[in-house]
């Protein structure tokens, strides 16, 4: 019984240590973000975990996060999963999916608070993909699925 207790313990220290963490924003440090002058390109992907082909192009995102480590690139995936699902759901989910890439969760409950601080034509529909850079105000909005060479296309068309 002794050595199950120690197993246990070992295991969710484990697990802890692995955790991804997630950072929680709301639209003010959204617009923050939107708004800044950064020389940086930031691929935000807003996503869910309940979104099926956003799950799915999730291995696009965590590529493009490793190719184009050590450049000005930065990626960002941005939940919307329900504030009840952070702890039980999303995390766990990062875990088991091994994501590197930086997350961001959602606070507000009302997309139509932050939505058009994105993209003013978007309907707030999953996935969708913003790609910016503020130093030169170039930006790309995708409502829907990407593939990986489109991804790249644009970034390598807007990453000089």
């Amino acid at each position: 019984m002794k050595y199950i207790f120690i197993f246990l313990v070992q295991l969710f220290v484990w697990n802890f240590t692995f955790a991804q963490e997630v950072k929680t924003i709301n639209k003010v440090e959204l617009a923050a973000l939107l708004n800044s002058k950064s020389d940086t390109l930031y691929i935000l992907n807003f996503w869910a975990t309940w979104c099926k082909p956003c799950v799915e192009e999730l291995p696009i995102f965590e590529q493009i996060n490793s190719e184009y480590q050590g450049k000005k690139v930065k990626v960002i995936l941005l939940s919307n999963d329900f504030k009840k699902q952070v702890e039980p759901k999303l995390k766990p989910f990062l875990v088991s999916k091994k994501i590197n890439s930086e997350v961001w969760w959602m606070s507000e409950t009302d997309p139509n608070v932050w939505v058009n601080l994105v993209e003013p034509l978007w309907e707030g529909s999953l996935p969708a993909t913003l790609i910016f850079r503020g130093s030169d105000n170039k930006r790309f909005f995708n409502e829907g699925e990407l593939n990986l060479a489109t991804l790249k296309a644009i970034i390598d068309k807007i990453q000089p």
